[in-house]
């Protein structure tokens, strides 16, 4: 007889084929646990835009609240915040937030949309409208947040997931409150 120096094809095969048994169990739980870490990342940064909103509307009140992301962040290019924030951009939130409007970050797109007044002293912005819209619904998230700035409640939306941002204040105010 000969004497065998390695493994038979047939036990290399059984191997293979429970490691891909254990890859089939474990590959969802880790996309629905990566959903769920986008969605909670969401609901924060919807909390921190509000946070950063009232201290904009604080700190500007001629102009009122920020009416986009860019004004609330670094602004388009992440311009220096040593220079001093202004009222076009505020440095009150990160510069992947705050470099466009809307923005992305961690699979979710945010968008603010003002409403009452044009951002002026005799007209400043009295209200605003802060959404999170997943990028996909089936890998980001499946639920849609937002928030007005009358009552800076984190409100959701889903499953399945709103495409499109929210943008008006009577659909925010329709989505179901979240309690901290």
């Amino acid at each position: 007889m000969r004497k065998q120096s390695g493994f038979s094809l047939i036990e290399l095969l059984i191997v293979v084929a429970i490691i891909l048994i254990i890859a089939a169990i474990a590959i969802p739980s880790l996309l629905r646990s990566r959903m769920l870490a986008n969605q909670t990342a969401a609901a924060s940064n919807v909390r921190t835009i509000n946070t950063a909103q009232a201290t904009f509307q604080s700190t500007y009140p001629s102009v009122g609240y920020a009416d986009s992301m860019v004004s609330l962040g670094p602004g388009i290019g992440n311009q220096s915040c040593t220079a001093g924030a202004t009222a076009t951009h505020a440095c009150l939130i990160d510069g992947i937030l705050g470099a466009a409007n809307p923005s992305t970050k961690q699979q979710y797109q945010f968008q603010i949309t003002s409403n009452g007044g044009t951002g002026v002293i005799s007209d400043p912005f009295i209200d605003y409208v802060v959404s999170a819209t997943p990028v996909s619904a089936t890998t980001s998230g499946n639920l849609n947040f937002c928030s007005l700035g009358a009552d800076l409640v984190l409100r959701a939306n889903g499953p399945p997931p709103v495409t499109a941002p929210v943008t008006v204040a009577a659909t925010c105010a329709g989505y179901s409150a979240i309690r901290n």
